[in-house]
Order: C-alpha cells, then structure tokens, then sequence
C-alpha cells in the first residue's frame, strides 16, 4: 500500500491524463451546463480506443491499476457524486455556504479579523505604488444589521479573506499565459448576530502598469439577488474561490504541511537514534512523508505536471510557494498562534484552551483547538518521563544536535530568524513536538481529506478562470443573460483541467486501508515503558470524546456554520477513533 499512492499518480499521468486529452479533443471540449457537469457523476466518459493505453496497462502491476489505466470502450472518471453536491446540487451557489466554507471548507486558515478600514496594503509603495483597497461604506453600510463600518470594526464584526498582496506581484506574467485571467481578489465579510458570515463586498484587482509602477485597477461587487447582476456576484465569488484554490493547493496543503516538514523527518532520523524517546514520539508522523513528497515531485509539481496543467499559477506555481516560504514561520504554525496572529482567536488565561475565539462557531478552530490540545497533553506527559528538569534537556547531546540541524541545514535559509525555539527548556520541546505532531497530523487532514468532497464539483472551488467580468454593453454581458450557466462554466476551469483536477483529488482526499489514524500506532510494542503507554492511552480516550464532542456539536441547530446549506457537517477534525474502514471508497471528508 506504501506505494499506492505512486502507482495510481502514474497511472492517472500516463494513462488516464492522455486518456482525456483524446476524449475532449474528439468531443466538443466544454461543458455547457451545470446539469453535463453533474453526468460525471452518473456513469463517466466513454472513451474512443487508444492504443497507447493497451501498452500502458502491459507496464503496470495489474491487480494495483486494473481499475486505473482504462481501456478503449471504457467509461472513465465513474466519479462518486462530492459530499458538498450530494443533498442539494445548488446550495453551493448561496452567501451563506461561500462564506461558511471560509470558515469550515478545506481552506479555512485565510480569514483574518479587519482592524483597519478601508484594507491597507503591504506591498512596496517604490514598485506598486499605493495598493489601499477602494471598498467603501457606501458599499458595505446597508449589510452592516445598522452599524457603522467603526462601530462593526469595534466590536468584531468585520472579517477579510485576502489575496490582493501575494497574487498582485504575479497577475503580469500568469495573465499573460494562454487562456488564463485572473484577478487578485479581497473579500469582506460580516459577523452576523447569528453567528454566520456574510460576504458584503469582493473587491477584483488587475495590475497596471503607470511608468515604473505597477499600480492596481480595482472594481467593487456587492450581493445582488436576481437577473444578470445576481450572475455577476456569482462570477465575483467564482474569482476569489479561483485565487483561495491556487493558494489551498501550493501554500496551505504543498508548502505548509507536505515540504515543510521533510527537514524535521530527515533530521530525526540522522540525529536521533531509533531508541530516542523524542525519536519514538515523532516518527508516526513521518509516515510515507518523503515517499508521497517524491511522487509529488516526478509527477504533481514538476514542470509541466498535473498541478502546472490545472491550477491558475501554471508555470509560476513553485515560484508562488518558494516566494511565500520566505516569510514562513515555525513558532506562527502552533495553531492558537495562528489564530491570534489573524486576529481570530485572543489569549484568555481562564479559557481551558488559553485562548477564546472571536467567532466562536469557526468549526476549524474549535475543533482544532480540541485535538492541538490534546496533542499538547500527551507530548508533555510523554516528555515528562524522559527530561525532569532543563538540565536533562540540555546536556542531551543527539537532541541539541536534531534541533541544530533542522535549523541550520533543514530550513537554511532561514537558520537565523529570531523566532526559531532556542530549545533550552522543556516547554521549548514540548511546544515543538506539538508543532511537528499538529502540522503532520491535523493540519494536513484539515487540508488534504476535504478536497474532493468540496472541490470534485469543480464549480464550487474552480482552479482557474479564463475570461474577465463581463461589463454591460458587451457580448459577454449579452451571453451572461442569454446563457448565464454557460457563460460561468466558460469562465472557470477548461474541461480537460477540470477532468484531470477532479481525477487528481480523488486519489489524494482517499484514506488508504493500512491508515494509522492519531491516537494509534502500528505495533503495540513501540515503547516497552508503562509510563509512557498509560500516557498514550489517556490520549486515546481524550480523542474518542474529542470526536463524540464533534458529532454533538455537527448535531447543534445553533451552529449554523457546522453543516450549512449544503448540509454536509464539518468532520474533518474528526480523530476518526471510531472505525470507518467500511467505507469502500475511502473518500470519507474525516479522520486525522
């Protein structure tokens, strides 16, 4: 099962990807309505017959890709219907699932509290001139429950998802590739006195080039209900949900949880012997880290590779998430750190977590900020037994020379930032192991497991756009009218990037048969210290309620932002304790 995971993406590039190619070069190319979108999941494509594939499917072990390499005659892409489409096939389209996936989507770490109106920009003023977004009251005061923009920024009302400062930079060169236009997008959203969001405004941006500046040519959209204006706000939110894809593929799930850990793995294993107990802790984590990570390299990120075929920055991806990668930080990954830095969360003493939420239904962060704790306690239960005082810790030669190399060699680049642990005490470690444990753990499930369930229905988190607003007075305009689902569907990702997209988040948001879910270890011998078993079976049963709180919660009318209108609940953080392995497809949005 190791390598699954290799086989099925090569079979997917060199079998199934050329497979589509052949069937959109001989069918007419596009989808033309939601409903020929929808038969993807009603049976599949039929292909013509390839005879590359014959000879494809000889190179293979069969009993792995039988069902992977097709044949001629063949349907292909017998896709399972995605969670977010499967009880109500248009929820997707409404503001209060927009906004609720931004809370508990497969992106939801990009909100941030406003604390200044209108947004400001960090962008050098030298290059770009002035970036200040253009919203203003007039557009957002009437969906503000009668407050004023001061009095919602006051009592924590305004919140923003944006993309403006990291894609601006880009904009020249990736809308200067074929079939691509994209905008640079920031979106405000209210806190509703029940507890939902709201988008109030989506601010679309385009580079302009005045001298030697590259300054921003901005146009505001606000909710509209019907006739061509209520297409244009859908337009709007497909916009941003082209940039959130971009940034969920290369940063939150690639950079973020896949590449930042390999320095952490590679020096565990080069500085700790395999009796270490900070050894014994981390290794599950490391589980077919750097086997999926190569795969990832030949065949998803590599020039010319599936990500390059099908998300919007193309060529520029690895560019985006090396340029990002510069300001990442290892202390800003513990997750109530991350909450405070975004302004979503605020330290709190009395608080069982230390931290309260500002929204308190953010399904994400309550979840998380269950299991980031549980993962806390046991890692300093665990530590307790091995390091008494400092002093243990610091004359712990084979740790001291870890920590030094996944700072110095692991991330070189950027060995002498001030915010790196000094690790000199035990909290140090014990906040560092839970940092390691959380980022390979919950992190990624939050990331990865969710992907097909709300972006296989690719007009819902579509990978790219192709075509500018329509302005009144125009075709586009005319077309949007006459055909407005066409005219969406010819905005957003092509057919053959959607079918390969679709076919590649099927195979990562799959559990495979032999997962280790957190909580459990493959052999029941890895340590032959009580202590420290007790400890681990503590967190255990800290889990199991963790996921029964999970299910009660989904359960709440209250929390209108567990389940929305799709009427799919947020299960991601589930610890997946329970036994799901009945579950044929794998693909069950849940489990860590």
């Amino acid at each position: 099962m190791a390598d699954f995971f290799g086989y099925t993406i090569k079979a997917l590039v060199d079998g199934i990807v050329p497979a589509i190619r052949t069937y959109v070069d001989l069918s007419p190319g596009e989808f033309d309505s939601f409903q020929d979108i929808l038969k993807l999941y009603e049976g599949g494509i039929k292909l013509p017959n390839i005879p590359a594939l014959e000879e494809m499917r000889k190179r293979f072990p069969l009993e792995l890709v039988k069902d992977l390499v097709p044949m001629g005659g063949d349907y292909i892409l017998k896709l399972p219907k995605p969670q977010i489409i499967k009880e109500n096939e248009k929820a997707w389209m409404t503001d209060e699932e927009f906004a609720r996936e931004i809370l508990a989507g497969v992106n939801p770490m990009m909100i941030r509290r406003l604390t200044e109106f209108p947004p400001k920009s960090t962008l050098d003023p030298s290059k770009y001139g002035d970036h200040t977004s253009t919203i203003t009251e007039a557009h957002i005061g009437k969906n503000l429950e009668v407050l004023t923009v001061e009095q919602a920024l006051a009592t924590n009302r305004l919140y923003i998802v944006d993309h403006h400062d990291h894609l601006m930079p880009f904009l020249v060169d990736i809308n200067n590739l074929d079939d691509s236009f994209i905008y640079a997008t920031r979106t405000l959203l209210f806190l509703r006195g029940d507890g939902t969001l709201a988008p109030v405004a989506i601010e679309l941006s385009l580079p302009l080039t005045q001298g030697s500046l590259t300054t921003a040519k901005s146009a505001v959209y606000t909710p509209e209900s019907t006739g061509v204006e209520a297409w244009i706000w859908q337009l709007a939110k497909a916009y941003v949900a082209v940039n959130d894809y971009g940034w969920h593929q290369l940063i939150s799930h690639w950079l973020n949880t896949h590449a930042v850990m390999e320095p952490f793995v590679i020096a565990t294993h080069r500085q700790l012997s395999v009796t270490h107990p900070v050894n014994k802790l981390l290794v599950p984590h490391y589980r077919d880290t750097m086997n999926i990570n190569s795969r990832a390299r030949e065949a998803l990120i590599n020039t010319g590779g599936i990500i390059e075929m099908t998300v919007f920055p193309r060529r520029f991806a690895m560019e985006l998430s090396s340029v990002v990668y510069k300001s990442w930080n290892f202390a800003e990954q513990a997750l109530p750190d991350d909450l405070i830095k975004r302004g979503m969360a605020v330290e709190d003493p009395s608080s069982k977590y230390k931290v309260r939420l500002l929204i308190e239904d953010y399904p994400y962060a309550a979840d998380g900020l269950a299991v980031w704790h549980a993962i806390e306690q046991w890692v300093a239960d665990y530590l307790a037994i091995y390091y008494p005082d400092d002093g243990v810790l610091q004359r712990d030669v084979e740790l001291q020379a870890w920590w030094k190399e996944v700072r110095e060699v692991g991330h070189g680049d950027l060995k002498d930032a001030a915010w790196w642990p000094k690790m000199r005490t035990v909290p140090e470690l014990v906040k560092a192991c839970t940092t390691i444990i959380w980022t390979g753990s919950a992190l990624h499930a939050a990331v990865n497991f969710g992907q097909y369930p709300y972006a296989g229905y690719h007009p819902n988190k579509p990978s790219a756009s192709r075509r500018p607003m329509p302005e009144k007075g125009t075709e586009e305009y005319a077309e949007l009218a006459r055909d407005p689902e066409k005219a969406f569907i010819r905005t957003i990702t092509n057919q053959f990037q959607a079918l390969v997209g679709i076919s590649l988040l099927e195979i990562l948001s799959k559990h495979s048969s032999d997962e280790v879910y957190l909580g459990q270890r493959d052999t029941p011998e890895w340590t032959s210290d009580a202590k420290a078993l007790e400890a681990f079976k503590r967190f255990g049963a800290r889990l199991e309620d963790i996921e029964r709180q999970g299910v009660a919660m989904n359960g709440n009318p209250r929390l209108k932002n567990r389940s929305g209108p799709a009427k799919f609940p947020y299960m991601l953080l589930y610890p997946n304790t329970s036994d799901h392995k009945g579950d044929a497809e794998g693909l069950t949005a849940r489990g860590i």
